[in-house]
């Protein structure tokens, strides 16, 4: 799938099926790397898609120590810390790594429920398996996105007091090729 954005190409697909030499100024993974065993692996390959000076934009979710019922059925192999997740942008070559902690407070009380879903449910499945199904877990039908935009204005502005904390539930980093 390809989509022309105002800034030029943005493409949407794995950087697997993409075989082009082409290189970007962004590359952007969003909740993906926790689900690759090999993570600095599977970030490496990435790289051969950003020109040099461009950046790479992940996010993952927040904190090793709450890893839970809801991780194991999403098929996360783990969760970072923040020194996680730079050490190991920085150990495939990118610079500069910035980050910025999200989703508190209504993140840590939607993972309690997420968690508490995850253990009525069989874990059941591979790894791949799970990680297919995570993006489809507990999702709002299209119909819901503007409600629910609505609706979650005001934490959005809640945790903006918070985005240099450790209370949140995911991590946003950006680092430099």
């Amino acid at each position: 799938m390809e989509r022309v954005g105002r800034a030029g190409i943005v493409l949407s697909e794995t950087a697997e099926e993409f075989q082009s030499p082409d290189t970007f100024d962004l590359v952007c993974a969003f909740e993906v790397l926790e689900h690759m065993e090999d993570d600095r692996a599977v970030l490496t390959s990435w790289l051969r898609h950003v020109r040099p000076g461009g950046y790479v934009i992940l996010s993952v979710p927040f904190a090793r120590d709450p890893f839970g019922p809801w991780d194991r059925k999403a098929g996360h192999y783990r969760r970072y810390d923040r020194l996680d997740i730079v050490q190991t942008m920085e150990s495939v070559g990118l610079r500069s790594v910035e980050t910025i902690v999200y989703g508190f407070p209504l993140g840590r009380v939607l993972e309690v429920g997420r968690n508490a879903v995850a253990r009525l449910h069989r874990e059941g499945g591979t790894m791949e398996e799970r990680t297919a199904m995570s993006g489809r877990q507990i999702q709002p039908p299209s119909w819901a996105a503007v409600p629910t935009r609505l609706l979650s204005a005001p934490f959005r502005v809640a945790q903006r007091p918070f985005l240099s904390s450790n209370l949140g539930t995911g991590i946003v980093a950006r680092g430099s090729a």
